[in-house]
């Protein structure tokens, strides 16, 4: 079955940075399009950024400039390089992977970014 694990989360101080990988299996990765959310407490689940098979990539204004997704289809990885965090930046970030016209999540990794 499909699994996707997130590591690289912390504590980071506000300027900051953190990169978060996201290890797919189950799926073929490569044809899949892979995505990063995230909720903070008491929000919804927001869209943070997306990067398609073919490497397109859109992300969300408030991150623009700052967060950048990439991917290692040799490592089945999706990466999200996050610089010049903001204590507003502080969620569980969640990986998602669209394959075979089905949404996958992984189980979140949290990032906090306090002083």
């Amino acid at each position: 079955q499909v699994q996707l694990v997130e590591s690289g989360g912390g504590l980071v101080q506000p300027g900051g940075s953190l990169r978060l990988s996201c290890a797919a299996s189950g799926m073929i990765f490569s044809i899949s399009d892979m995505g990063w959310y995230r909720q903070a407490p008491g929000k919804q689940r927001e869209w943070v950024a997306s990067i398609t098979s073919g490497s397109i990539t859109n992300y969300a204004d408030s991150v623009k400039g700052r967060f950048t997704i990439s991917r290692d289809n040799a490592k089945n990885t999706v990466y999200l390089q996050m610089n010049s965090l903001k204590p507003e930046d502080t969620a569980v970030y969640y990986c998602q992977a669209h394959f075979a016209r089905v949404d996958y999540w992984g189980q979140g990794t949290q990032v906090t970014v306090s002083s």
